[in-house]
């Protein structure tokens, strides 16, 4: 009973984490056509960078950073998981898997745009 508990929370896990890791972050630009007349209105930053592949940049950054978070925080619920010698789940377990999906749910949406 308590393995397959565990069977079942990684899988969760697993399930939560394919999206960020089988979608990786596409060049800006990449497999958009812009639109019609707009080709010179890219706007620039003041020390001449693109604004969009700043954002762009800043995006797979946090994606990054969030990416971390999940690894570990689903590490910290694998350990604890397997620290408990009874069947019952705590409260702190629980709170951990709503924390790996807040942040599966981040990671996907601004890997979306």
């Amino acid at each position: 009973m308590k393995q397959m508990s565990r069977t079942r929370l990684l899988l969760l896990c697993l399930l939560l984490l394919w999206p960020a890791a089988a979608q990786m972050p596409q060049a800006p630009g990449r497999g958009e056509n812009p639109p019609i007349g707009d080709e010179d209105k890219e706007v620039r930053l003041p020390n001449g960078k693109s604004r969009n592949d700043e954002l762009a940049k800043a995006a797979y950054l946090a994606s990054l950073d969030d990416t971390k978070k999940l690894i570990a925080t689903a590490q910290e619920l694998r350990l604890e998981l397997e620290k408990n010698d009874r069947y019952v789940v705590s409260l702190a377990a629980i709170k951990k898997t709503e924390d790996i999906e807040k942040l599966a749910k981040r990671i996907r949406s601004r890997l979306k745009q």
